[in-house]
């Protein structure tokens, strides 16, 4: 399993593939205060158009500076369901409590 660059949310449309995968977004810059830390880390997702779930987040925060990454390498055997929750429940443990976007970017 290996994800791809960083790339602007907004242009999703040119790096985003139409097939089910792993989103992941992060603040372009800054951190975000967690219970237990700091991270720019904002959202993880499991989707099944990879596309258009990103284009989709790039319209609900309009001008907000997130960059995006995907899945490239999947191994077939791989549940991205499970995947997904390994991924979102390590970011729990670390820094106790799911990624959220801060109030300025909803």
């Amino acid at each position: 399993m290996r994800f791809g660059p960083w790339y602007p949310l907004a242009d999703a449309v040119d790096h985003a593939p139409t097939e089910p995968g792993i989103l992941q977004l992060r603040l372009a810059a800054g951190l975000i205060d967690y219970p237990k830390g700091k991270s720019a880390m904002v959202h993880y997702a499991h989707v099944q158009d990879t596309r258009a779930s990103a284009l989709a987040l790039a319209g609900t925060h309009p001008g907000t500076e997130l960059v995006c990454r995907h899945l490239i390498e999947i191994d077939r055997a791989t549940d991205l369901g499970t995947f997904y929750a390994k991924l979102r429940g390590e970011f729990v443990r670390r820094f106790g409590t799911p990624p959220a976007f801060p109030e300025r970017t909803r």
